[in-house]
């Protein structure tokens, strides 16, 4: 039989690796950095080779060391994998889910009980975190991103969406005599490394309208989901994706401020690295992901308009303005 290393000894290793840090893998492992220094020169010492180099009080990867972390971390997932299957209830599955931020602190989150009760408990981590994400540093099982940002992982697109100008009820009802121009703005800016997302401007250009000054002024936030909550709240009119508005409409917490909506032109994603396709819960999270995010970008309520104005109408809301446009994007990956 083939001497192998030091199981303890890998599983240290793996977890400095992994983690870029002796004190995270102690932390995690439940043991002293000065143990996790220890186990790893012994696996060294039984290899004979050098994994880490250590300079200036830092561990870096050698080419060894690089070499061999992908495959033990694959290795300890099928382990882990192998006990629960066998242990039942005693060992729960370990789901790492990352998404965009806005999606992790509203959208998702919010749904995560649903697939909870339908598929038993599992020790989940729901990670809210912008392009590009390291996956095997973090042992991402799942992730779901605005573009085909990982063509290095299987990557399926799943669904297109559009954004809507949307409100509160009561701004709705307000008086305006010029159209959305006449109404108090949201801005959305994801930023200068995000992709650009659908301007004012642009709603107005495919409306066939003038925005004059409106298209600067009002509120700004840098995060889809603070620019609907802000149009919650009452204070503008914000362009949202369906996929994050579509729950509000249904619940009248938001109505359509016009008929015009831009769609966007990169899909959503799902990407999951190979080390996780044949695992029981990502597969089952994937179907139930997929599910709902097509759901709610169809939502009848996206399409449920307000009355028909005349513009002439100074009493009665805001013009249905009707137009579409494909939204021209660049590849980066944006908040959503």
């Amino acid at each position: 039989m083939v001497a192998l290393p030091s199981l303890r000894g890998l599983q240290a290793f793996e977890a400095a690796a992994r983690t870029g840090s002796f004190a995270a893998a102690a932390e995690e492992l439940s043991i002293s950095a000065a143990a996790v220094s220890q186990l790893i020169r012994t696996v060294e010492e039984q290899m004979g080779r050098q994994l880490f180099h250590r300079v200036n009080r830092r561990a870096v990867l050698t080419e060894a060391g690089a070499e061999m972390l992908p495959r033990l971390s694959m290795a300890f997932r099928e382990i882990g994998s192998v006990a629960r299957d066998v242990g039942g209830e005693a060992f729960r599955p370990r789901l790492v889910i990352s998404v965009p931020p806005s999606m992790a602190m509203g959208w998702l989150s919010e749904r995560l009980a649903i697939f909870v009760a339908g598929h038993g408990a599992a020790d989940i981590s729901l990670r809210g975190d912008d392009d590009p994400v390291p996956f095997d540093h973090e042992l991402i099982d799942i992730r779901l991103s605005y573009g085909p940002h990982y063509r290095q992982h299987p990557t399926q697109e799943i669904v297109r969406d559009a954004v809507y100008p949307v409100c509160a009820p009561m701004l709705a009802r307000a008086t305006v005599s010029d159209g959305l121009a006449g109404l108090p703005l949201i801005h959305t800016d994801w930023g200068p490394t995000g992709a650009s997302f659908p301007s004012w401007r642009n709603w107005f250009a495919a409306a066939g309208s003038e925005p004059g000054r409106a298209a600067q002024r009002g509120l700004s936030a840098n995060s889809s989901r603070a620019a609907l909550d802000l149009a919650i709240s009452g204070l503008g009119v914000a362009l949202a994706q369906g996929i994050y508005c579509a729950q509000a409409l249904e619940d009248g917490k938001l109505v359509r401020a016009a008929a015009q909506s831009l769609e966007l032109r990169q899909p959503y994603c799902l990407t999951i690295p190979e080390r996780s396709a044949r695992r029981d819960i990502v597969g089952a999270f994937r179907e139930w992901l997929v599910g709902e995010c097509v759901r709610a970008v169809n939502s009848p309520a996206l399409g449920a308009l307000p009355p028909r104005r005349s513009s002439g109408n100074s009493g009665n809301g805001a013009p249905i303005l009707r137009a579409r446009l494909a939204f021209q994007s660049n590849e980066a990956a944006g908040d959503l």
